[in-house]
C-alpha cells in the first residue's frame, strides 16, 4: 500500500463534510474548524483564499484548492472584505458577534448561505475530519495552500460533484465521498509528480530504480523480518549500496523508515476497537504486544492503549520543508 492510497482508502477518510455555499458579494468567512484537510472549488464567482500562513490566492471557477489544517484561513470575495461568518469545530457557524446561524442559513440539501440570485458566488467545499495515520505522511509535507488551476486542464469531477451534492438518494454520502476522494487524488497526483512542487523525498524516491522497489517491498510486506541485507538482496544490490542510496534519497536509513511505517500502520489499525494489540503487532512485523508497545512508546511517546484513548492523537504538523503556497502548472 502506498501512502496516497492509505490516505484515501482508510475508513478515516470517509464521511467527509460536503457543502454548497451561496453568498452575495461582499462576503467573507473565517474558517476555524481545525479540520486537517479541506478541498474548495468555485462554481460561480471568484474567491480569495487567505491562509494565516502562506500567500493569498485568487480562486476562479474550476480551480481546485486543497487546504491543510489545522491552521485557520479566510475565504472572501475580496482580500479587504472583513469576514462576517466564523466556521468553528463540528462546522458550527456563527456571526462575528456570536449569533449561531448554522440552521438559520440552511437552504436545503447540503446547501447553505443566502438565497441564490444573479451575481451570487457559489462554492463547493469538502472537509476531511480525520484522515488516517498513513495519510499523515502526506499531510505533514503538504503546503498550507495547494491550488490546481482550471487552466491546467478542467476537471470534469467538479461538475459531477456539483450535480450530485444536491441529491438526497440512498447511498448518496458514499457517492459524494468517492467523488471528493477522486477530486483530491487528481490534485495530489499532480503535486507529487511535479519535481519543483516540494513533494516529500520519500515519494520522489519511489521512482528510483533501486530505492523504489525497496520502498514497495517495505510498504507491501511490513510483517516480514527485514534487515538491510535481506532488503538489499531482494532488489539485487549490495547492503552498503542500498543503505547509502536509500538514506540519501529518503532522508533516513531503511530500518528507521521501516519502523516508522510499521508504527504508522499500527496506529491506523489500533483505531479499530476490535483489533487487539497482539494481533496488530503480528500484522506489522512485531513478535508480540510487548515488542509493539515498547516501540510505540519509544517513538510516539504513548503506549498503544493510551493512543486508543486519544492521548496519542496529535495534530499533523508540517515538516517545514515545503513552501506554504503552491500553484500547480497552468
Amino acid at each position: 500500500m502506498d501512502t496516497l492510497t492509505g490516505l484515501l482508502e482508510s475508513p478515516k477518510a470517509r464521511g467527509a463534510f460536503l457543502l454548497k455555499s451561496v453568498f452575495q458579494p461582499p462576503w467573507g468567512m473565517r474558517i476555524e474548524d481545525r479540520a486537517p484537510l479541506s478541498v474548495v472549488t468555485m462554481l460561480h464567482g471568484d474567491a480569495w483564499v487567505l491562509p494565516d500562513r502562506g500567500r493569498p490566492l485568487l480562486l476562479r471557477p474550476g480551480d481546485v484548492a486543497v487546504l491543510r489544517g489545522p491552521d485557520a484561513y479566510t475565504i472572501a470575495d475580496h482580500p479587504d472584505t472583513e469576514p462576517r461568518i466564523v466556521v468553528g469545530p463540528e462546522q458550527r457557524c456563527q456571526t462575528t458577534d456570536g449569533q449561531d446561524v448554522t440552521e438559520r442559513m440552511a437552504l436545503g440539501v447540503r446547501t447553505w448561505g443566502q438565497p441564490h440570485r444573479a451575481g451570487s458566488s457559489v462554492m463547493l467545499s469538502g472537509t476531511y475530519q480525520a484522515p488516517s495515520e498513513i495519510g499523515a505522511r502526506i499531510l505533514s509535507a503538504l503546503p498550507v495552500l495547494l491550488v490546481r488551476p482550471a487552466s491546467a486542464g478542467p476537471d470534469p469531477l467538479v461538475g459531477v460533484l456539483a450535480e450530485e451534492i444536491d441529491k438526497d438518494e440512498v447511498g448518496q454520502e458514499i457517492v459524494l465521498d468517492r467523488l471528493l476522494d477522486l477530486l483530491l487524488i487528481n490534485v495530489l497526483r499532480t503535486w507529487l509528480a511535479d519535481p519543483e512542487s516540494g513533494a516529500p523525498p520519500w515519494f520522489r524516491a519511489q521512482s528510483d530504480p533501486v530505492v523504489g522497489p525497496a520502498l514497495r517491498r517495505l510498504h507491501e510486506q511490513p510483517h516480514l523480518p527485514w534487515t538491510v541485507a535481506s532488503l538489499a538482496d531482494s532488489v539485487g544490490v549490495s547492503r552498503a549500496g542500498l543503505a547509502r542510496h536509500f538514506t540519501q534519497l529518503v532522508g533516513e536509513p531503511p530500518m528507521s523508515y521501516l519502523t516508522g511505517w510499521r508504527l504508522t500502520l499500527a496506529a491506523d489499525m489500533l483505531r479499530d476497537p476490535d483489533a487487539t494489540v497482539a494481533s496488530v503487532a503480528r500484522r506489522v512485523g512485531y513478535s508480540g504486544a510487548f515488542a509493539l508497545s515498547a516501540a510505540f512508546k519509544r517513538v510516539r511517546g504513548v503506549s498503544p492503549q493510551e493512543f486508543r484513548k486519544g492521548a496519542g492523537r496529535r495534530t499533523v504538523r508540517p515538516t517545514g520543508l515545503s513552501p506554504q503556497t503552491v500553484v500547480l502548472e497552468r
